[in-house]
């Protein structure tokens, strides 16, 4: 299995995964994404592949630094492959998918 193998398997995934998962059709922009970090009663947002989450109500963002590493209200696409778990983190019960993320 080469390298492209995992890329196609990968995009199938994605794709399985988010026809699977209700997104709703709510638009988010980067600076409603960074002003969602659990500050002053507001929820706390990540993004991830273009999909922003709220994880307000999980456990790991409780005290609003995911593992000591992650802050609320930043995209986290880049972070994902070095997470010790991969993207069926955001079938948790606790994590809600709210919308897209408008990129500029």
């Amino acid at each position: 299995m080469n390298l492209g193998d995992f890329s196609f398997i990968n995009t199938l995934f994605n794709t399985l995964y988010n026809s699977a998962m209700s997104i709703p059709d709510r638009i988010i922009t980067e600076a409603e994404l960074r002003r969602n970090t659990g500050e002053r009663g507001t929820r706390k947002f990540i993004a991830y592949d273009g999909i922003i989450y709220d994880v307000t109500d999980c456990p790991k963002w409780r005290l609003d630094l995911h593992e000591n590493l992650h802050f609320p209200g930043q995209d986290l696409t880049s972070e994902l492959p070095e997470a010790p778990h991969k993207e069926e983190v955001f079938s948790r019960p606790c994590v809600k998918a709210i919308g897209k993320l408008l990129t500029t």
